[in-house]
């Protein structure tokens, strides 16, 4: 998808270098490691990245899928993007949902939602434990569970939860979005979800002239499917944000449609929110929008505010039409073939 995106970047002129950087699936397999060092040091030369889709696996895995100096090292391999995020405190997840007109997979025309989720805390903290360690026996009430239960800690702090929300309402000032609604569990996760669902309410009252609102998740899917015009934008912790931004998204055509930008003070990464589709590697098949409209999230966050403009009102103009559409979208033009007729619109 960075190849298609090149295509539009190019095209735009941006007057930028590009640096290839190693990450993924690949590198865990040959040196042990997904994010290699050299990837890090390199990104902090760079004013910010571009993240492509990347295969990810969960904790199991085949020991035969590791170089062979690696097996039986006891490897735990860790989300690439997560770790990032951490290391460059990229405390915002900003995900636009919105339907671009005449779009064959949009679920309602007029959807415009954009999701503020917490980057670095809650379940993705990565503290985690296959079995209980001995010291957490000491906690009253831990007693009653099994040794060998597995623990992730879910951790919410006063900062993280201030510095989101405030990021959410800021945003909503500045581009005159009429709502903020607060997503969370704190009836039942009262900890944790309470300190978030407390400071929103704290933060809420200094802007007097945006509606606020909050909804429990799993209602909240409920309602964002018979009612989406009564949501604009939403904030939520870390977890419950990365689910309801791929319902969102799906809402407004699906993962080809669907960015992320990664941002902290002096440090972005964008992204599309969709996985690796290894099956069509090399076949050029997948729609790149989702990558394109993350390019034009970057080109924001530089400051180049009417090359953004002019990409989204190319990438308006191309779905609007219809001509040229990939498989997902009901055609069969390939990702470079999308990419160019969005190019060619600029």
């Amino acid at each position: 998808m960075l190849d298609a995106t090149r295509i539009v970047l190019d095209k735009a002129k941006l007057d930028a270098e590009y640096l290839h950087a190693d990450v993924g699936w690949q590198f865990w397999c040959a040196e042990g490691n997904p994010l290699p060092q050299r990837t890090i040091e390199l990104m902090k030369k760079t004013d910010c990245a571009m993240f492509g889709a990347i295969t990810s696996k969960p904790r199991t895995i085949a020991d035969d899928e590791l170089a062979p100096e690696l097996k039986n090292k006891g490897l735990v391999y860790r989300s690439p993007i997560v770790r990032m995020r951490q290391l460059f405190d990229l405390y915002v997840c900003k995900r636009p949902c919105k339907a671009i007109p005449n779009n064959p997979l949009n679920y309602k025309e007029g959807i415009d939602f954009v999701i503020f989720r917490e980057n670095t805390e809650d379940l993705y903290s990565g503290y985690e434990f296959n079995t209980i360690p001995e010291a957490m026996f000491r906690i009253k009430g831990m007693e009653k569970l099994p040794r060998d239960a597995a623990i992730s800690i879910k951790v919410n702090t006063p900062k993280g939860c201030e510095r989101i929300i405030k990021a959410a309402f800021e945003f909503a000032k500045k581009e005159k979005r009429k709502k903020v609604t607060c997503v969370h569990k704190a009836n039942v996760v009262r900890a944790s979800d309470g300190l978030f669902l407390e400071t929103f309410e704290r933060i809420a009252k200094e802007y007097p002239d945006i509606e606020s609102g909050d909804a429990n998740v799993d209602s909240l899917c409920q309602w964002l499917l018979k009612k989406p015009f009564n949501y604009d934008v939403l904030v939520a912790p870390n977890l419950y944000g990365d689910i309801i931004s791929d319902l969102c998204a799906q809402m407004t055509g699906g993962l080809g449609f669907g960015s992320s930008g990664n941002i902290g003070e002096d440090y972005a990464v964008f992204e599309p929110t969709h996985g690796s589709a290894p099956k069509y590697t090399g076949m050029y098949k997948v729609n790149p929008i989702a990558t394109i409209l993350a390019a034009k999230m970057m080109l924001e966050w530089l400051g180049e505010t009417e090359l953004a403009i002019r990409l989204e009102k190319a990438i308006t103009d191309v779905v609007h039409e219809g001509t040229v559409r990939t498989y997902d979208m009901g055609g069969d033009a390939s990702s470079l073939d999308m990419a160019t007729a969005i190019a060619n619109k600029l």
